[in-house]
């Protein structure tokens, strides 16, 4: 059963929990680093961001907003705790979809105090009046308050005190220039190895009072597609089976037991994944067959094909995104544990009118 959500008037929102979110929410903020010594990876973004914090601190001034960009999972709502924490100060949480009005952020700012953080979780999905008012309060920490319609509206000047902004995205490319451009400091977070996930398994383990191995720690790893947020879901999902069935203790049979009756294989792909596969190469000759074609063969939304099971397998080197379609390469195949039938080979021409490359 998904979050109750209850909408406040200043575009926020609180969460009316069931029990199983609680405790879901209680698991993953348990994990979350406090502080950029303690986070796991990232080593590029978290120099560059120690330095834009420490300085800010040493003047006595609110640091350059931040913008954080990157696949979901990655930790960007993890690094707006972390800068807060930092800073010691409150943290503001909201996000894109919420704002759909400018009034709806000015309530938001209006309630903003000096040095606090306003976190905007996807926030390329602003409204476009609410993006024009955010322009003017990052840059002159000022919003024109418009009271009325038609001729007799009056715009009523509202200052906010300095305070820092910290926007994640998993789309950058959608946020209009003169908003990124207002950014003073932008993240792009990259995915993890297996090393530094193996590192996130143990250190969640820890805090979870859990036996792992160093063994059951990599095969774990190794199949959370290079992102924390599987990672630790795994984990979850391993330490059941291992209180269950494997006397408590997390070693490389109970991890590779566990992660087997779950479905997901060696290299990470779930059952959705395989799917496609599957379905490319078994019933269309690995293609090139359009992405809507694709999602009905396998009785999935375009969308949740597109936007879940594409990427992973286009990173794996298993898929390739044509105009004529999506063919499936011979590594594809080779996982399959099937050949290529003779002559297949993937072709760059005749767009495919039920296909759309975005």
């Amino acid at each position: 059963m998904d979050d109750m959500q209850e909408w406040e008037s200043d575009g926020s929102y609180d969460v009316v929990a069931t029990e199983a979110s609680v405790d879901d929410r209680a698991f993953e903020a348990a994990l979350r680093p406090r502080s950029l010594t303690e986070l796991v990876g990232q080593e590029r973004v978290r120099e560059q961001l120690s330095l834009v914090l420490e300085a800010a601190v040493a003047r006595g001034r609110t640091p350059d907003h931040v913008l954080l960009s990157g696949p979901p999972g990655l930790g960007k709502t993890t690094i707006a705790m972390i800068i807060a924490h930092q800073l010691s100060a409150p943290l503001r949480i909201t996000s894109g979809p919420a704002i759909q009005h400018a009034g709806d952020l000015a309530a938001i700012l209006s309630g903003v105090n000096e040095g606090d953080v306003l976190f905007i979780d996807e926030i390329h999905r602003m409204s476009r009046p609410a993006e024009e008012l955010l322009y003017m309060a990052m840059e002159d920490f000022r919003v024109d308050v418009v009271v009325g319609k038609g001729p007799g509206a009056t715009a009523i000047p509202l200052e906010i005190p300095p305070f820092t902004v910290v926007g994640a995205t998993t789309r950058a490319g959608l946020l209009p220039s003169p908003l990124r451009d207002r950014f003073g400091f932008t993240a792009q977070l990259d995915y993890y190895d297996t090393p530094e996930l193996q590192r996130i398994v143990e250190r969640s383990a820890g805090l979870l009072d859990l036996q792992v191995t160093a063994d059951g720690a990599h095969e774990i790893a190794s199949r959370s597609r290079g992102t924390p947020r599987i990672a630790n879901r795994l984990l979850r999902r391993v330490r059941d089976f291992a209180e269950v069935r494997a006397g408590g203790v997390v070693d490389h049979d109970a991890a590779h037991e566990a992660l087997a009756l779950y479905e997901v294989d060696p290299l990470g792909l779930d059952r959705l994944d395989r799917a496609v596969l599957t379905a490319l190469c078994g019933s269309f000759g690995g293609g090139p067959v359009g992405i809507s074609t694709l999602a009905v063969a396998v009785s999935e939304e375009r969308e949740t094909v597109e936007e879940l099971a594409e990427p992973f397998l286009v990173r794996l080197g298993f898929l390739a995104r044509t105009p004529r379609g999506r063919v499936a390469t011979p590594a594809a195949w080779r996982h399959l544990g099937m050949e290529p039938p003779a002559g297949h080979q993937m072709t760059f021409d005749e767009p495919d009118p039920d296909d759309t490359l975005t």
